[in-house]
């Protein structure tokens, strides 16, 4: 049983290592671990892209927002996808749980890993946006929503992992 009582709350720009993070920290702190964007493709029975290419933006926001309010995370680790901050509604409840952490990157490092951004299928509101300006709308909604921040520039995933842990002690 893990000795954290709370949900652990993860958000943050696409690639920055929500999914990849969030396992290891759930596998440290003893916890479930959840990705959103599991639950939204598992309660449209499609890919998150599909749902952008077929319904629009606003339907995966739509989804998102449904699958995140039907779900209890007490006590989970919980990596989100890249637009729950469209949804109010969506981050009031997750914060309801536990601590929002924005898992924060700079643009460079981003950049470079998401060399493949325009094959990637990341949502945005906009199909011809790039990276920069899916930053520059994104990272105010971030700040926002944000409990804690957590820099993880220049980190490799154990000292990320490490600054994660940090944080939620103080």
């Amino acid at each position: 049983m893990s000795p954290y009582k709370t949900a652990v709350i993860l958000i943050g720009m696409p690639g920055v290592g929500k999914s990849t993070l969030g396992r290891l920290l759930s596998q440290r702190l003893i916890m479930p671990f959840v990705d959103t964007d599991r639950l939204i493709e598992d309660a449209a029975g499609c890919s998150l892209q599909t749902i952008v290419d077929q319904a629009g933006f606003d339907a995966l926001v739509r989804w998102e927002e449904s699958a995140i309010l039907t779900q209890d995370f007490t006590a989970q680790v919980v990596a989100t996808g890249g637009s729950v901050v469209y949804s109010d509604r969506a981050m009031e409840h997750l914060g309801g749980f536990g601590p929002r952490l924005w898992l924060r990157l700079g643009l460079d490092a981003l950049s470079q890993r998401l060399d493949n951004f325009a094959q990637r299928g990341i949502a945005r509101r906009q199909q011809d946006a790039d990276i920069q300006g899916l930053f520059d709308e994104r990272c105010p909604l971030y700040q926002q929503y944000a409990d804690r921040v957590v820099d993880l520039d220049g980190l490799d995933e154990a000292a990320a992992l490490e600054r994660i842990l940090a944080v939620l002690q103080q």
